[in-house]
């Protein structure tokens, strides 16, 4: 049973986004500054479009915080979609406001629109829209924010940089596919890594399969919207000989110690003491200016997909949210091994 667990709530166009948080113990310093300067990454980046214009995210803390410190009671997070203000008939809870504004019926390829349209069975399509949109992993790093400032209190640290978009492995090369992307009412998805240093050894478990380090790791990253392919470690390993791949063991000055991380800090899915590098992989957003053919799901006839306000790229904001999906992981895992009710509890465990 996960210790560190969350639920999340909300719409793309609802009044808020909201998350709720159980396990925390007491004692821990939680800055909302922190919590906005991550939505803020998320917000940023090339190619980002025009809801980052309309919402400029913050959190408040409703719940489980009292000054500035947690007091192990559950968190509870809220992000107001500022958007909301154009959507409130729209998006509106009750009955007397049921309207076909903004309704639709062509399915978009590449979202959840079919498959989630018959599962639910819902006719309009933006019954299965508003909450499979990304915008809820807006939520989900503030989550993470919180995440990160627990594994800080042990130096445990996370960072992420973007590999490659489209074609282009520099920066500038990114910028320039993106603007061509643009210009032609196309999207792209690119590579992203995610790193975490300073872990204990023995986070996750061999004994089981769902308690791996890395399948939980693995699950948390490949759950984000878009992403297709994850892994640990040296990409390459399927081409490479055991010879070449594993990371042989050394000691030094008495500490176990190696010259390699093709293994990205998870061996038998326990840290190893490396650090845990993660490489993910992002489709180009589905959402295009130049419409994709399709389906309308009233008649059947053939038609062109539904255009929704979009992005043309938005890889780094996926890196961010891989980041705090990471955490939550981590953040569990250590509260497994060294937990208790407190701060002062944990670190006496810890060192």
């Amino acid at each position: 049973m996960n210790i560190f667990r969350f639920l999340t709530a909300g719409e793309s166009h609802g009044k808020c986004l909201t998350a709720i948080i159980d396990g925390v113990p007491a004692g821990f310093n939680i800055d909302t500054g922190f919590i906005n300067s991550e939505l803020k990454r998320r917000q940023g980046g090339y190619g980002r479009g025009g809801r980052m214009k309309i919402e400029s995210d913050t959190v408040e803390i409703t719940s489980g915080v009292r000054f500035g410190k947690t007091i192990g009671s559950p968190i509870t997070l809220v992000i107001q979609n500022k958007d909301f203000a154009n959507w409130e008939k729209i998006m509106s809870t009750s009955a007397e406001d049921c309207t076909s504004e903004k309704s639709f019926t062509s399915y978009r390829p590449g979202h959840a629109d079919y498959a989630g349209s018959i599962k639910y069975n819902r006719h309009d399509l933006r019954d299965i829209l508003e909450r499979s949109s990304a915008r809820k992993t807006a939520i989900e790093v503030a989550v993470g924010a919180v995440a990160k400032q627990i594994l800080a209190q042990f130096n445990i640290t996370g960072s992420s940089q973007v590999l490659q978009i489209g074609q282009g492995k520099t920066e500038q090369e990114f910028h320039n596919e993106i603007d061509i992307a643009k210009e032609q009412g196309d999207t792209l998805g690119g590579k992203i890594q995610i790193t975490y240093k300073n872990l204990p050894i023995g986070l996750g478990s061999h004994v089981q399969w769902d308690r791996t380090l890395d399948g939980l790791i693995a699950q948390a990253v490949m759950s984000i919207p878009a992403i297709k392919s994850v892994s640990i470690g040296n990409e390459n390993a399927y081409q490479m000989r055991g010879s070449e791949f594993h990371d042989e063991i050394f000691v030094e000055n008495n500490k176990i110690t190696r010259k390699t991380n093709n293994a990205g800090g998870i061996e038998g899915g326990m840290t190893n003491g490396e650090d845990i590098v993660v490489t993910a992989c992002m489709k180009p957003i589905p959402t295009l200016r130049k419409p994709l053919k399709t389906v309308d799901s009233k008649d059947m006839t053939q038609t062109e997909a539904h255009f929704e306000r979009s992005d043309t790229c938005a890889v780094e904001a996926c890196a961010v949210v891989a980041e705090a999906r990471i955490a939550c992981i981590l953040v569990d895992e250590f509260l497994k091994k060294f937990g208790g009710d407190s701060l002062t509890e944990i670190t006496q465990r810890f060192n």
